[in-house]
């Protein structure tokens, strides 16, 4: 039996920003949040163990590349993507469009043509590693990510090249909404005839059985019965370009349809950062309150600042394991200190101990010389629920800086990244360690790089949350 779900719990909201918990059959998630990206089963560098500590709550899988190396159906046998990467937590699948698109100039330039033919069925492409034909429909994503086990499904569009002009992207628009459809039509399709796995009712009777024998199911998640969500949420895609009317076009065609949550996409692909601004003031108002929201692709800590202020819940994007892989490390602005008198965020530093260079390793690094005291630092990371962010809201592009570990200015500096900070690679090594690393290209530095910028993005989700 298909159910209609009230997977998104409204906690808050302050002016447009929301807070709230969606609800998966995999588990709870605090809104907003942050999606680290886990492209072919797995975070580049990390394992899931090191992902529980950081604190996510999700990963994002993708379709494209799990379809094609190792293959769903035999992620299916080996019990669904969450058994065969050992996660046990949700799973968001993107329906493997964008890299359709985004690859087939990789393809084309190794092979000769990138094979990318789209048509009313779907889209065929060449595998830019071995050449091989691979066709996409919107039914096929679906199976796709119903085979993965996935939490949250994307619909199968198409991503209109930046610049294109208001007919190529009306053209594209209406294919997406008729892809959509389909996409919607086979996914409910799919729930009626595994209508056993998706049943509510059974779901329900089972867990108040659990509950009554005081026994605990680590497979459910223990909620009241109004949320419990036994099926893929699916999600709708907006598309439309840089074009207001398409945009609100869209947003309302799909909402006619009727899906479990509803996505912002192609603000990743060309567009100007400065017109996702217009988009989202465009887009934003129109999506249904009780439903997720969720920003494709983006993006750096000032752009998902302003878009939960502008009321979307939702994110992904490769900025912070990516940038860390590259030496470039994030890090909170000491100014900020001066803007919340006794509230701080997890990792300020403190430049003059960081110039002091003076440290002694006992449990965690203890800065000596240093105006903030263990003690401080204690109270900083107890304090982070309490930090209002509004300090973030004033000025986005003000509260952190990216620190370059392979300047040779940190081949002396024996402070870690951030005092204060309470991430594996914070609590025990030193930015000079880590210019070693790099510079030597040992494997170990693209995991501590990865832990730091993830904890940073992680921290700036748990601080939009707070009021």
């Amino acid at each position: 039996m298909i159910y209609d779900l009230m997977a998104f719990e409204l906690s808050k909201q302050i002016g447009a920003r929301r807070v709230g918990k969606l609800h998966t059959k995999n588990g709870v998630i605090n809104t907003p949040f942050f999606m680290p990206i886990a492209t072919k089963g797995a975070v580049k560098n990390l394992s899931p163990e090191d992902l529980k500590k950081l604190g996510a709550e999700i990963v994002l899988g993708n379709t494209y590349h799990l379809w094609l190396r190792p293959g769903d159906e035999l992620i299916a046998r080996a019990g669904g993507l969450h058994q065969f990467m050992h996660w046990d937590r949700p799973i968001l699948t993107d329906s493997g469009g964008y890299q359709v698109f985004s690859l087939g100039a990789r393809a084309k330039e190794k092979y000769g043509t990138s094979g990318v033919k789209i048509s009313e069925e779907g889209v065929s492409f060449t595998d830019p590693i071995d050449g091989k034909k691979y066709f996409m429909s919107p039914e096929k994503s679906i199976e796709i990510q119903l085979n993965l086990g996935s939490d949250m499904i994307m619909v199968l569009d198409e991503c209109p090249p930046f610049p294109c002009s208001h007919e190529q992207a009306r053209k594209s628009m209406e294919l997406t909404l008729r892809w959509a459809t389909r996409c919607y039509a086979y996914f409910q399709q799919r729930i009626k005839q595994e209508s056993e796995k998706y049943d509510k009712e059974k779901v329900i009777s089972h867990q108040s059985s659990v509950r009554n024998e005081g026994k605990s199911d680590d497979s459910l998640p223990m909620t009241d019965d109004s949320r419990i969500v036994t099926r893929p949420l699916l999600f709708g895609i907006v598309q439309g370009s840089i074009y207001e009317d398409l945009r609100k076009e869209c947003t309302q065609r799909l909402i006619e349809i009727g899906f479990d949550g509803y996505a912002i996409g192609g603000v990743a692909v060309g567009e100007p950062r400065e017109q996702l601004a217009e988009i989202l003031t465009w887009v934003a108002p129109l999506l249904p309150a009780d439903k997720p929201r969720y920003l494709m692709g983006l993006g750096r800590p000032e752009e998902l600042v302003n878009a939960v202020q502008a009321g979307m819940d939702m994110f992904d994007c490769v900025i912070p394991t990516r940038e860390g892989r590259h030496g470039r490390l994030f890090h909170w602005k000491r100014n900020l200190k001066s803007q919340i008198p006794n509230s701080l965020p997890t990792c300020l530093p403190d430049r003059q101990a960081r110039q002091a260079g003076k440290f002694q390793k006992n449990s965690k690094f203890q800065i000596l010389n240093s105006e903030e005291s263990d003690n401080d630092i204690k109270k900083t990371n107890a304090d982070i629920e309490n930090v209002p962010c509004s300090m973030l809201h004033d000025s986005p592009e003000a509260f952190y800086e990216t620190l370059n570990i392979a300047n040779e200015k940190f081949k002396e500096d024996f402070t870690p990244i951030e005092s204060g900070c309470q991430c594996e690679t914070c609590q025990n090594f030193t930015r000079a360690y880590l210019h070693h690393l790099l510079k030597t290209s040992e494997p170990l530095y693209l995991k501590l790089a990865s832990v730091h910028n993830l904890h940073f993005y992680l921290t700036l989700m748990k601080l939009l949350r707070n009021e």
